[in-house]
């Protein structure tokens, strides 16, 4: 999986899922994650091998600075880290993957319908990544939400 992710917001901004990863395919990913104009500062990333060269050629070519966590170090990339877990503990442990697609459709649905949208986080202040909170009168209602795994709130109007 390959995940680019903006740390202010809490959003994963692009994600992809392939059971072969290749420099080439990440150099493509990153092509999709930075359309033009849209390009972050610095791009943290760990020591895989699939980041040769080329990726590094890439972002020096997009004015993308690189970020190396040192070997085994996922505590110096603690944002994706806490996104990763996130991903396991309130998706993945609960359903059974039955391919790439399968797991694709997982992650848009979960990300869309529920991450972004409905589930509040303590670093936004309680507040959802796209910025929208429960605060208000009315009466609470609950709606299903990633084939039942979770629920969205919403307030009715009073």
């Amino acid at each position: 999986m390959f995940l680019v992710f903006d740390h202010a917001r809490r959003e994963v901004r692009h994600f992809a899922v392939t059971a072969h990863p290749s420099m080439e395919w990440v150099i493509q990913q990153l092509r999709e994650a930075t359309p033009f104009g849209e390009q972050p500062r610095y791009v943290f990333r760990d020591n895989d091998g699939i980041f040769g060269y080329g990726v590094r050629a890439f972002l020096e070519s997009c004015g993308i600075q690189e970020v190396r966590t040192a070997y085994r170090s996922p505590w110096q990339n603690p944002y994706i880290e806490r996104m990763i877990g996130t991903l396991r503990r309130e998706l993945l442990d609960h359903v059974i993957v039955l391919n790439q697609r399968h797991l694709e459709r997982l992650l848009r649905d979960y990300l869309e319908q529920y991450y972004h949208s409905a589930r509040p986080h303590q670093g936004l202040g309680g507040e959802t990544p796209a910025g929208e909170s429960l605060d208000g009168d009315g009466e609470l209602i609950s709606v299903p939400m990633v084939g039942g795994l979770h629920r969205r709130y919403y307030r009715a109007a009073a």
